[in-house]
């Protein structure tokens, strides 16, 4: 809009037939300055600036940053940033949706219409999360997981349908869809958004945030997204804005192109460990460069979906032919593909070959240098080149602290073979001090051993969006059953696609009967594996697995392997294409060199090696031309439907849910409780106890309820106190509705280690002063009790991982006040803010070392009531050796974060704004 601060720049274009209103970005230059070279991630931010100037939220002083940004390529303004729209999944979708009744009940008990709240951006919540892989390796494990899940989610499925009914500006798309990434990326982004306002239609650019990290997998598209925690979500779907400084831009060339035999997977891990170590948290990666002319847009989308394993806020591919040319094949009308082309060109938003933007700073690849890879054992970034991958597991035999140092090997099951004087692993080998494990399973007997693959999944958004490493995957299965190859019998198989595309094409191809010939049968249309919905293994497995003390492997087509995540008995994860997963299913250890050692041995009885089923790049091609758009306009005709049994769900019509005591699923939080129409006073922490001292790479996967409960945790016995059987417990995530299981799996994740605490890993902690050790939950219930705060301290990079809202929820319910780090990520900062929870950060050069912190003393913080953006606050350490001081900096970095503090959490300004009373 024009205010007296900005420029008239609204402008009319003529696409079709249609006349579209848009805030031109060359007629803001005109005023502002050059834009040309600016890149094309912040002339978006500056188009939603000028949209949205009111003189108040957005002032031209916002946009002159933006263009000013141009002369040191870096700035500290804050600006205000409004989405289009906003994507969820279920599991973070759900307490986002209870957040929201929650609001409405709260609003009711103020005396006002519970109706005001609703959604103010469109809202889509696509239901992916909730799969498991319960049933496997047969040609009815589909339709028996698909029923397990409808049986097991019926409470938050209804739920869900209420909101759908409920609620304003809001979808859901049934389980059985896809992943919402994927779903987004096929149907639901649009490159260029539109808007009917007062009889003119608006374009503008399509932005978004989403409730989960991979979100940034649109940015592929050419669509600006990324993951905000569920809190800040909320936030932005009730028309706040996204509070962000303007960020630096890492400019990430690419030229050549693969090599033969290399996949889009290998050229992620490439990316992510190159910029993980060029470090680029809190930055924009921008892609450009001549290697973008022949890059697909399903390996751009590849590339994009990984920005939070790299650490950076987004990874931007923008529009150019290949992005129309996605859009044709996925289905989108021919008016909507006229309209991308003709907006991005006049807002000089449209790739120019050879077009240097302004960095903050840049790197290159040359794409024919990368090599097959895998990534692991615990992160996403440490890349392992293929033949490096026995030495790998070695490594992390040597560094187990129950191995010696240089394990000596035998040979019992295979041989050892030599060259050059080193040693190389053979596929069947053992180590002395880990004991094979015998296993009978299905009547089949053999020795489980280290490095054995027990999980094989072709899983997750990362890679099955994308068909040429799906169709590489299905070729090698097709060569590997010519040659008369098997699945090794203790690795667990799955297929779990991102939408009903990958398995017509698939089968288009022929090549899901080769697949499910090595019981790679279809599991289910969602994330499994990789965000620890792997199901249970084989009883005779998981026994020989804690019998042995036996350090296994999976691999997965994933882009998550943190620590306890993929399943809780196997120790190391690997990162993997499609293809590489079939091919270690087949071989059964990740101790075998799949460059030079057999894969197995053939019908005739000669040895396969991967090369040997290893499909050129000519027969991907092939395969990948039978894609086409009949199939997206098929899948997606009907996509907010689903099934009969979707259907079938009955919900009561209302405008305030009526909560269940007896659900387990859903239950009415306590963050409103007692709330009025004015924020209390702060207060500052006074002789805190530290509930837990961490590490450094602490995730919200330690953090946050994820995976299965076990029987004898908090959250087990309270199941079991209400007459669930373990059977039935589900996980985690299906059960973030409720927060009394969601507050008692917090910080309770197996493989956490609390330095409180020597030599014990998962989720104890020490009760002081009565030095008892116990469950997290129970002792900050006992803290809590006796009217004690708390407090966590940790390391560097505390909260990195996927954008869990519990991460925060669940800390600020179990009382802890403050969260004192060497350094935060990004999305956990800003959630433990929107949770009341205050994020301290050591000075420079100190830490919990230096400081000689053992987690008995009392913290307080003096100064939060008077509390600056990125001010700092007097912290007293005080233990029976005396007192220590320190100055922290609070990385409370905005304004608006300062505010929603203020207010005790983000929902609790926002009701208050949607009532009048803030």
């Amino acid at each position: 809009m024009s205010t007296d601060a900005t420029p008239d720049t609204l402008k009319t274009l003529e696409v079709g037939g249609r006349t579209y209103h848009y805030y031109s970005l060359p007629e803001a230059a005109q005023a502002l300055g050059s834009i040309e070279r600016l890149p094309k991630t912040l002339k978006i931010l500056l188009e939603n600036q000028l949209r949205f100037a009111d003189d108040e939220s957005v002032a031209r002083e916002d946009m002159q940053a933006l263009v000013d940004w141009q002369k040191e390529a870096r700035s500290d303004r804050e600006i205000g940033y409004r989405p289009a729209r906003v994507l969820m999944q279920d599991f973070t979708g759900v307490p986002g949706v209870v957040d929201l009744a929650s609001m409405r009940a709260a609003v009711e008990s103020l005396g006002e219409d519970p109706a005001r709240i609703n959604p103010l951006s469109p809202v889509d919540l696509v239901i992916d999360h909730s799969v498991m892989v319960d049933k496997f390796g047969n040609a009815t494990a589909f339709r028996d997981n698909v029923a397990i899940e409808m049986e097991r989610n019926r409470e938050r499925y209804e739920f869900l349908r209420w909101g759908q009914q409920a609620f304003d500006n809001f979808r859901v798309v049934p389980p059985g869809t896809g992943i919402c990434h994927q779903v987004n990326l096929e149907y639901l982004g649009k490159t260029v958004w539109t808007k009917e306002t007062d009889g003119r239609t608006y374009a503008y650019p399509d932005t978004l945030v989403g409730t989960d990290s991979h979100t940034t997998m649109i940015n592929g598209l050419g669509v600006l997204g990324w993951g905000v925690g569920g809190i800040e979500a909320e936030a932005a779907m009730l028309g706040q804005p996204v509070s962000m400084l303007i960020p630096e831009v890492i400019g990430f060339r690419l030229t050549g192109r693969l090599r033969e035999g290399i996949t889009a997977t290998d050229l992620v891990l490439t990316v992510t460990e190159m910029l993980r170590k060029k470090g680029v948290v809190g930055k924009f990666v921008e892609f450009y460069g001549d290697g973008l002319d022949d890059l697909p847009l399903a390996d751009r989308a590849t590339i994009a979906n990984m920005a939070p394993e790299y650490g950076a806020t987004c990874g931007f591919f923008p529009v150019d032919d290949e992005t129309l040319n996605y859009l044709r094949l996925t289905g989108r009308d021919d008016a909507q593909v006229a309209l991308v082309e003709a907006y991005c060109k006049a807002q000089g938003l449209w790739r120019e070959p050879g077009a240097e933007p302004i960095f903050s700073d840049t790197l290159t690849l040359d794409m024919g240098e990368v090599v097959a890879s895998l990534a692991g054992p615990k992160r996403p970034q440490d890349r392992v080149a293929l033949g490096d991958m026995a030495a790998a597991f070695d490594k992390v035999m040597e560094e187990d602290a129950r191995a010696p140092s240089a394990p000596e090997r035998t040979a019992e099951k295979g041989k050892l073979m030599s060259e050059g004087g080193q040693t190389a692993v053979g596929v069947e080998e053992s180590y002395e001090h880990h004991d094979s494990q015998p296993v009978d399973l299905d009547g089949e007997q053999f020795k489980l051993d280290p490095g054995d693959v027990v999980i094989a999944a072709i899983t997750s958004c990362t890679n099955t969006s994308n068909p040429s490493v799906m169709m590489a995957a299905g070729l090698v299965a097709r060569k590997a059953r010519e040659k008369g190859l098997a699945t090794r019998p203790w690795v667990k198989t799955s297929l779990a696609p991102g939408s009903k595309v990958v398995t017509d094409y698939l089968a288009a191809a022929g090549l899901n009967e080769d697949l499910d010939a090595l019981g790679f049968h279809l599991v289910g249309y969602g994330c499994t594996t990789c965000i620890g919905n792997s199901g249970p293994l084989p009883e005779p497995i998981e026994q020989a697995i804690e019998s042995g003390d036996l350090t296994v492997a999976s691999v997965l087509s994933g882009n998550r392997n943190f620590e306890g995540r993929v399943h809780p008995l196997v120790k190391t994860n690997w990162l993997a294409s499609p293809p590489l997963v079939v091919a270690y299913a087949l071989a059964g250890s990740v101790r075998c060199d799949l460059t030079q050692d057999p894969i197995g041995t053939g019908s005739d009885g000669e040895p396969v090696y991967l090369k040997d089923i290893w499909p050129s790049q000519a027969e991907i091609a092939e395969a990948v031309a039978r894609v086409n758009t009949g199939m997206f306009s098929k899948e997606y005709a009907e996509v907010f439907d689903g099934d009969d049994a979707w259907k079938a769900i009955e919900v009561p019509e209302s405008k305030v849910y009526e909560w269940s005591e007896d659900s387990t699923y859903i239950q009415h939080p306590p963050f409103f409780e007692g709330m009025g129409r004015t924020p209390d006073a702060i207060e500052d922490v006074k002789e805190a106890r530290v509930l837990a001292m961490l590490g450094d790479s602490v995730t919200t996967d330690h953090i946050s309820p994820a995976g299965s409960i076990k029987p004898d945790s908090p959250a087990g016995r309270y199941l079991q106190e209400r007459g669930i059987k373990p059977v039935d417990f589900n996980s985690y995530g299906s059960r973030r509705g409720n927060h009394e299981i969601m507050m008692r799996g917090t910080f309770a994740n197996v493989r956490i280690r609390n330095e409180m605490l020597d030599g014990v890993v998962g989720g104890e902690t020490r009760h002081v002063p009565s030095g008892e050790q116990m469950a997290i939950y129970d002792a900050a219930m006992r803290y809590q009790e006796e009217g004690t705060p708390l407090v966590v301290i940790a390391g560097k990079e505390y909260g990195t991982g996927s954008s869990r809202d519990w991460a925060a929820k669940g800390t600020r319910l179990l009382g802890v006040r403050a969260v004192i780090a060497e350094s935060y990520e990004r999305i956990h900062r800003s959630n433990l803010i929107g949770m009341g929870v205050v994020p301290l950060q050591f000075p420079e050069g100190e830490s919990r070392q230096t400081l000689g912190l053992t987690g008995d003393e009392q913290i307080s913080i003096a100064g939060l009531a008077e509390l600056t953006p990125g001010g700092k606050v007097k912290v007293t350490v005080k233990s029976d050796k005396g007192e220590k001081h320190f100055e922290a900096l609070c990385r409370i970095d905005t304004a608006n974060e300062l505010e929603y503090y203020r207010h005790g959490g983000i929902l609790h300004y926002v009701l208050r704004r949607m009532i009048g009373a803030a």
